[in-house]
């Protein structure tokens, strides 16, 4: 007796009907096609085939471990960037090279790392300096690049309320 898969199967075989390629859209017929029980052991020619798609999945498997583990790492590796980062822009005011006088200097954090008013500890201004602090290969984010192209363009005022 056969099961209802196998009945299936004969149908489907001895019908005209017609069925569409996922993946180039051309029609077939499905009596043309190899058409089988996939609960059961698979055809030579779609093991094959089984076989290889399988081998691709584990390949791409591999890939996507070997992606998280350098995402991971290149996370962490950031994130220990930017900590050091953040301790260097504290400590680099009290530095013995740093060429400016920490009186002059105010610790402001975000989004820029500080303000010098050069002559301040003097008690004269001669001039003002907007000072980001980067290590590595650090670059100014968006908001620091607008501030640094408003400064360039002289749109800085001063106002007293």
């Amino acid at each position: 007796m056969k099961s209802d898969v196998s009945n299936l199967i004969l149908s489907l075989q001895q019908s005209n009907l017609l069925a569409e390629c996922p993946h180039c859209n051309d029609e077939f017929l499905i009596s043309n096609a190899m058409l089988f029980d996939g609960t059961k052991n698979f055809p030579d020619p779609a093991e094959k085939i089984r076989q290889e798609l399988q081998k691709n999945l584990d390949e791409e498997l591999a890939l996507l471990k070997k992606r998280r583990v350098m995402a991971d790492e290149g996370a962490e590796k950031k994130a220990i960037e930017v900590g050091i980062g953040k301790i260097i822009e504290k400590v680099l005011p009290a530095y013995k090279n740093f060429n400016m006088p920490l009186a002059d200097c105010r610790f402001l954090a975000e989004p820029i790392d500080m303000i010098v008013f050069e002559g301040a500890s003097e008690s004269k201004i001669n001039h003002i300096t907007f000072l980001d602090i980067k290590t590595g290969n650090a670059k100014l984010n968006t908001h620091q690049r607008q501030i640094r192209d408003a400064v360039k363009g002289n749109q800085v005022k001063s106002e007293i309320i």
